[in-house]
């Protein structure tokens, strides 16, 4: 199904006297499938059967509708992460924030137009564990007419990178809650689905990309996994940057991406080796001490006319604590800044936010295995507890009770953030959001800290893109730092790291009204209240106030 509307959106954007191309409609049937991997199989959660799931196919402009039917016993949401959802919040997708679930046998369309926008991004299951195996990419095609500010490249294909458990992911995690430790890392990771070659599961076969010699390859590279960030690699070939979550950056050459969870990356290869196979590999980054997944996942690059039982050019993978790989490539990453694509960095800022970002311990009488203790993560020391009632609907219809508007604008207490810890390691709880009036201008400093231990955060703002101006190891200084800010081409995000044992620093205009999730994108500090929300208010005029909400909104 997904080929033929492939065929027919092409189609239909070549020739669009005969389709306008202005409307996309999709349905996605959510459904246990079973499915066999590491030699094992366990039914999983899927949109239409699938893992990964169907890529949604669009053009700038476009309006995109999608009905999703439950068909499964968990609650289920969809995110469109990254896009933008302009004054339609009720599509944005993240549970009991934005919507009520969609409930078991219910439905719901997401509607939402693509402004502003080209490049790939992805959806995800918003609820629970779900996302691990609920998962697809977005692809924004520029509007017709408009080529890439790069050279075409021959052929297009999409390269989805994800974690595999043996186990239900939701027997994971529901036991690292009831412990109050960490959930047990993921058995592999996988290209398009597929770990490939698995010492202890030989009969494990692997994603596969044909290329013609001197033919140009786009790969639409999407971090779906849950809680590790991957370096890419493709044997003997380099890499040209040419986006970066949907937005276009100077381009670069690279022989190895990291991407983090939440982030997407389009890369330009060009099949210039001679005739063969080629190993391409996805393995994990983590320099802090915290246990991940060392299975490194691989593909094949395969020439045509190279004979399948031809030996395969193999790659080294960076260790897995490689900073200065992952810093080489971070550092090398600049908008594009040109006249039809601008970085309309703010240049002054009205809200000067300061959020720490870390872990914490707070005390659990039934956590055996915790010793009466469980690990939860923060912002700014603000543990978040998830309401019952959308903070979205409630900020709307003005239902009291829901949220609190005291989300702190500094930590509650300063201490030495990556330097000793201080002796109580406890947070508080809440469901606090951080108010802005619209279009204000904010500059937010996300700060790691070191408790338990200095770790990468990935940080995921709903609602926005931002600018990544600065960052650092150490304790950010605001009398020092910001002389060294980039406001002419910094790299334009909606998912961004915090250094482990440092800070970054974002800037973006509050100018969507609504309720906008930020959290980590780590689905294990997510589950233990690495979140918050920016409310957003409306504007003067209809152009400038949030939508009122579908008919078809899932209630609680």
């Amino acid at each position: 199904m997904e080929s033929w509307f492939r065929i027919f959106f092409l189609f239909a954007c070549i020739f669009p006297a005969f389709v306008e191309c202005r409307i996309r409609r999709y349905n996605f049937n959510v459904m246990m499938k079973n499915t066999t991997r590491l030699c094992s199989s366990k039914p999983i959660a899927t949109v239409n059967g699938k893992f990964p799931g169907p890529t949604v196919y669009a053009r700038e402009g476009d309006t995109v509708l999608v009905n999703v039917v439950n068909h499964v016993k968990y609650n289920v949401s969809i995110h469109w992460h990254g896009v933008r959802q302009l004054r339609t919040g009720w599509s944005d997708g993240p549970a009991y924030i934005t919507q009520c679930p969609i409930q078991p046998g219910q439905n719901y369309v997401y509607n939402f137009t693509i402004t502003g926008q080209r490049g790939t991004l992805f959806w995800h299951a918003h609820i629970l564990w779900l996302r691990a195996t609920m998962h697809g990419a977005i692809v924004i095609l520029p509007k017709l007419g408009v080529p890439y500010p790069f050279p075409k490249p021959d052929h297009e294909a999409v390269v989805v990178l994800a974690e595999w458990w043996k186990s239900d992911t939701e027997a994971v995690i529901n036991q690292a809650i009831k412990s109050g430790l960490a959930p047990n890392v993921s058995d592999a990771h996988t290209i398009n689905g597929h770990p490939g070659a698995i010492s202890n599961c030989p009969s494990q076969g692997g994603y596969t990309l044909s290329v013609d010699p001197g033919k140009s390859y786009m790969l639409r590279i999407i971090n779906a996994a849950l809680n590790e960030e991957l370096f890419f690699k493709i044997a003997g070939h380099k890499m040209t940057v040419v986006e970066v979550d949907a937005t276009y950056v100077k381009p670069f050459k690279t022989d190895t991406v990291i991407i983090a969870p939440g982030q997407t990356t389009n890369v330009i290869v060009t099949a210039d080796q001679g005739s063969g196979k080629y190993m391409v590999a996805a393995s994990p980054f983590m320099d802090a001490p915290i246990a991940v997944d060392n299975v490194t996942a691989t593909a094949t690059l395969h020439y045509s006319g190279t004979l399948a039982n031809s030996v395969t050019t193999l790659t080294t993978t960076p260790p897995k604590n490689a900073t200065p790989v992952a810093n080489n490539f971070i550092d090398s990453l600049r908008s594009l800044n040109s006249k039809k694509y601008p970085a309309k960095v703010p240049k002054n800022v009205d809200h000067s936010l300061f959020f720490t970002v870390g872990l914490g311990i707070n005390p659990c009488p039934t956590c055996k295995q915790g010793n009466g203790s469980r690990v939860v993560a923060s912002i700014n020391n603000v543990t978040f507890t998830m309401p019952t009632v959308a903070i979205l609907q409630a900020h709307f219809f003005g239902i009291k009770g829901v949220y609190t508007t005291d989300f702190p604008q500094n930590p509650p207490f300063k201490f030495n953030y990556t330097g000793t810890p201080p002796t109580n390691l406890a947070t508080m709880s809440g469901t606090k959001v951080y108010r802005l009036p619209y279009n204000a201008t904010v500059q937010l400093v996300l700060q790691d800290t070191g408790i338990i231990s200095p770790e990468n955060h990935p940080i995921h703002l709903h609602g926005f893109n931002f600018f990544a101006v600065g960052k650092g190891l150490g304790n950010f200084n605001p009398k020092t730092d910001p002389v060294n800010f980039n406001l002419v081409d910094p790299v334009e995000r909606n998912t961004i790291g915090v250094p482990a044992g440092g800070w970054v620093a974002i800037r973006f205009r509050a100018d969507n009204p609504g309720v906008w999730f930020m959290h980590c994108h780590l689905e294990i500090h997510t589950t233990w209240g690495l979140k918050m929300a920016f409310l957003v208010d409306n504007g003067k005029g209809p152009n400038e106030s949030l939508l009122p909400p579908p008919k078809d909104l899932p209630k609680c």
